[in-house]
């Protein structure tokens, strides 16, 4: 959490965020594992996310009152809109 902590502030001052996420196809069906994580300023940890998980992520809680910076992650497991067979995806914004 404190990793998560500082490097969102610092990605703050830069009004920046990094997302990161793997996505597989569960053999045999139409569904996806998705795994996936953003850090940086709250307004866009959400955008650097893989597109075909946008919209699943849950509410996002001040950990911190009034904080600029936030740490997102997510699992999805089934049927995901527009998620290739494999996928890697690295996104800054």
């Amino acid at each position: 959490m404190v990793v998560v902590l500082t490097a969102g502030l610092l990605l703050t001052l830069f009004n920046a965020s990094v997302g990161i996420g793997i996505s597989v196809r569960v053999p045999f069906t139409e569904s996806n594992l998705t795994v996936a994580g953003s850090v940086g300023k709250k307004e866009k940890a959400p955008d650097a996310l893989p597109p075909y998980v946008h919209g699943k992520l849950a509410s996002n809680q001040n950990f911190i009152n009034q904080s600029t910076a936030e740490g997102t992650a997510i699992v999805v497991v089934g049927h995901q809109e527009g998620a290739p067979l494999i996928d890697l995806h690295l996104e800054a914004r």
